[in-house]
């Protein structure tokens, strides 16, 4: 038995979807792209301008269509997330706008090669099934700063990809990278590489750019990630269950738009949302109310039958300290109770601003911890207790048993070594290091150690001419983040 948290009852969850639809009726959704709104209207909305009446019948249908499940796939085509099957994954967060200084602990900018540095240590620790775009290259144009974030990604990891379009021209060159990746676009829609984020605008907008996005990749058939990021209080109703409702609404609203431009094209119900502290006007992600919203909507998405997304194992906290452990821990956990299929923000704090390497390596035995607990209690041998009594004597010698040796690393989770647990004579021999100081050692660890990512040279290279040809008219000079020797390795 898998332990799970349900913190709305279905009677509930009905009365959110009810309200949701009544919402997508009055005052209906703006939509900012006269394409969107075409789409919408020749599907059976009615318009006024940008506000689009949506009906229950409309979205009925549409839900009809969505895939129950699928999976994301790794270079070596090995299906390695699986969202809708009933399993919990995660991936560190995304588009931080700096990083952790380990030597000042303070933030600086961000650049491509701390993007590089990033995916390198999520690829290496098995707790991360996916990587992402994880921070914003400042080294880069702006104009092609999306585009280029998945390529370095792509030149440092092997595993399926988080990602997300943030300019008009990014997502037709960032599938056609992933294309070129995986052997052609009819391969990368058997076995897709990447989700991408789609983001509606709270409260109960769709922009320009969202809508043309969430429409290009239901017709490339791309896995999209809707992310709607209701702010409760100030761009949401003050209460969690109202800021739930118009999560639903938004999303929804997502769903209709992408399934009639492409019926059958795989899509997440995702979100980003968090309260607004009243006292500073923060928008906390390791608030427990942050994480309550979180397990709601996934509770309504999954009441519908959709894979889930969640933020959470974030941190508000400014250095990684007791706060970052107490907020990404309990966040994390609580997201894996909830059976989110997809919890991104690992490695993240200041509220989703920085990324740190360091925080990865913590969170990874975080992560580690979470799907431990989600195992549940097995009983892997004929009787519970009584023939470990039997087989080790009336000294009780359990150390001794053959079924304590095989059974051991299956019944408890093996932190890394930045989980002390020695003596504290051990621990000061050892250097009298905190949880920071080791994870500093781990990640070196990590960057230091070769890995075989399977990047085939001529795509490698045939992606480098893709990023420099497009880069060129914005003033890309080099490959940051991706020189010479990265594109060898591989």
């Amino acid at each position: 038995m898998r332990p799970r948290f349900e913190l709305l009852d279905p009677a509930l969850v009905d009365r959110i979807v009810d309200e949701a639809l009544q919402l997508l009726r009055k005052p209906g959704i703006k939509v900012e792209e006269p394409e969107a709104i075409r789409v919408l209207v020749a599907g059976g909305a009615t318009a006024d301008g940008e506000r689009v009446s949506i009906p229950e019948v409309m979205v009925r249908r549409a839900l009809d269509t969505v895939p129950r499940s699928f999976e994301l796939y790794d270079r070596a085509g090995n299906a390695a997330v699986k969202y809708g099957q009933g399993m919990v994954h995660f991936d560190p967060g995304s588009s931080g706008v700096a990083v952790l200084d380990p030597e000042t602990l303070d933030t600086r900018p961000s650049m491509a090669a701390d993007l590089a540095r990033l995916t390198r240590v999520a690829d290496a620790l098995p707790a991360y099934d996916a990587v992402s775009t994880a921070v914003v290259a400042h080294d880069v144009p702006t104009e092609i700063g999306d585009l280029y974030r998945l390529f370095v990604v792509l030149c440092n990891s092997s595993k399926p990809i988080v990602t997300g379009a943030f300019t008009p021209r990014g997502s037709g060159v960032m599938i056609e990278l992933l294309a070129l990746d995986a052997g052609g676009r009819e391969a990368l829609a058997e076995r897709p590489r990447a989700v991408f984020d789609v983001c509606p605008s709270p409260p109960l907008t769709w922009s320009e750019f969202a809508c043309r996005n969430v429409m290009d990749l239901g017709r490339a058939g791309v896995p999209a990630e809707l992310i709607s990021m209701p702010l409760a209080g100030v761009a949401a109703p003050v209460t969690l269950v109202g800021s739930i409702v118009q999560h639903a609404a938004e999303t929804l609203a997502g769903i209709v738009l992408h399934q009639l431009a492409a019926p059958g094209a795989p899509i997440v119900w995702g979100g980003a949302p968090t309260i607004v502290d009243m006292r500073t006007g923060a928008t906390p992600m390791g608030a427990i109310e942050t994480a309550m919203i979180d397990a709601g909507y996934a509770a309504v998405g999954r009441s519908l039958g959709l894979p889930t997304h969640g933020y959470l194992g974030a941190t508000d906290s400014k250095v990684i300290d007791a706060q970052a452990g107490l907020e990404s821990g309990m966040t994390a956990l609580v997201g894996g109770l909830a059976g989110i299929d997809m919890i991104s923000g690992a490695g993240m704090l200041d509220f989703l601003l920085a990324q740190s390497p360091e925080k990865l390596v913590i969170d990874a035995d975080v992560i580690g911890m979470v799907q431990r607990l989600l195992r549940g209690v097995a009983v892997p041998t004929e009787t519970l207790a009584t023939g470990f009594f039997e087989q080790s004597g009336p000294e009780g010698r359990f150390l001794d048993l053959e079924d304590t040796r095989r059974l051991f690393r299956s019944e408890q989770f093996l932190p890394s070594k930045v989980i002390d647990r020695t003596s504290r004579r051990a621990w000061a021999d050892a250097g009298g290091l905190d949880a920071f100081g080791r994870a500093r050692r781990r990640v070196e660890e990590l960057v230091a150690s070769p890995r075989d990512i399977g990047l085939d040279p001529a795509t490698a290279a045939a992606m480098a001419a893709c990023i420099t040809a497009t880069g060129a008219p914005y003033g890309l000079t080099g490959l940051p983040g991706v020189e010479a020797p990265v594109v060898a390795r591989a």
